[in-house]
């Protein structure tokens, strides 16, 4: 019955920042590890970002590190994800989702997904 929605996407220009949202259901969000994952048309799934349960650790991908910050707001059960000086490639449906599994960097250790909110960005 968990139900995560995604909000925040839409067309920037290369250089330029969004802000992702991910408003979660659910009386157990604060005791699950939450990551942001993103699909390219005709590309795998990969892994963006995690952020542990209590907020105090979180890991990125080579690709977005320095660049993206994800956080969290346990009161309100929601993720967020920074994006800044935004790139052609990432140009991505994004994905918010709970970890259940050891590996964060592994989708198929994540269990409930939201649809995704798209993220375009112009060269």
């Amino acid at each position: 019955q968990v139900q995560l929605v995604e909000s925040g996407g839409g067309l920037v220009q290369a250089g330029g920042s969004l802000r992702l949202s991910c408003a979660a259901s659910g009386r157990t969000f604060s005791i699950y590890d939450m990551g942001w994952f993103r699909q390219a048309p005709g590309k795998e799934r990969e892994f963006v970002a995690v952020i542990m349960r209590s907020g105090g650790m979180t890991y990125y991908a080579d690709s977005v590190k320095g660049r993206f910050t994800i956080s969290r707001d346990n009161a309100k059960n929601t993720v967020y994800l920074q994006l800044n000086s935004l790139k052609a490639e990432d140009t991505a449906v994004y994905y918010c989702a709970r970890k259940i599994g050891t590996y964060y960097f592994k989708a198929v250790d994540y269990d409930y997904w939201g649809q995704g909110t798209q993220v375009t960005v112009s060269s």
